[in-house]
């Protein structure tokens, strides 16, 4: 019998994927990645010549079985998304529950997660919080934000950028223009950026100034 491991792997900065994670992936049989040609470039920077496959949101309900079977004949997989811990926000969890179910151990490295360092950067309270990851789009939305409007722990979310002032424009009507929020982008890399205050004041700064990049969004909770 295998095992699956889920490697996590940098949000930006190179240098913060782990020594073991290097190793996990060098001495693995196949990599299972989200976008080979995101990966191929870690992969070639860590000089990292394992075998990879495409396991992305559009192919893993047809790939579990096989992968399940290939570790089942004594396969060590590793799984790791574009950027991040697997299965936050990202593929994984599919896989990790058959493999579960399977008896199949899974070993999940610690390493980079974008939501950790923007919560705690924030300034908001982080002794408890939800992370809430990315919103519906359209089908539960407004039910969604209807029922965060009462939650009391500071809440995290995933957003694009294209979406950002929409997302944070709902905020304001659902939970009110002067709850306080952070919303962090790029974290790790070159142009890494936190702007903290109240909604209103936040929604004003990028409406001035486009948003680019990826983005990770902190609101307080209900007083």
């Amino acid at each position: 019998m295998g095992k699956l491991f889920l490697v996590p792997t940098p949000i930006g900065n190179l240098e913060d994927i782990t020594l073991r994670a290097i190793k996990i992936l060098k001495e693995a049989d196949l990599i299972l990645a989200e976008d080979t040609r995101t990966s191929g470039k870690l992969l070639k920077h860590f000089e990292i010549i394992t075998p990879m496959q495409s396991h992305h949101m559009h192919n893993e309900h047809k790939m579990v079985d096989k992968v399940v079977q290939r570790i089942k004949n004594g396969e060590h997989i590793a799984l790791i998304s574009d950027a991040g811990t697997p299965a936050i926000s990202d593929p994984g969890f599919l896989l990790s529950r058959a493999c579960v179910e399977n008896n199949i151990e899974i070993e999940c490295l610690p390493g980079a997660t974008a939501f950790v360092p923007a919560l705690v950067n924030s300034g908001l309270p982080n002794d408890k919080f939800v992370f809430e990851g990315f919103l519906p789009v359209k089908k539960g939305r407004q039910t969604r934000l209807t029922f965060l409007a009462e939650e009391t722990r500071t809440m995290i979310f995933y957003e694009s950028p294209h979406k950002l002032l929409k997302t944070l424009t709902h905020f304001s009507k659902y939970f009110g223009k002067d709850r306080q929020v952070s919303v962090s982008r790029e974290l790790t890399k070159l142009y890494e950026e936190t702007i903290r205050g109240t909604l209103s004041s936040v929604i004003n700064h990028f409406e001035q100034k486009a948003p680019k990049g990826e983005f990770v969004i902190v609101v307080s909770g209900k007083k």
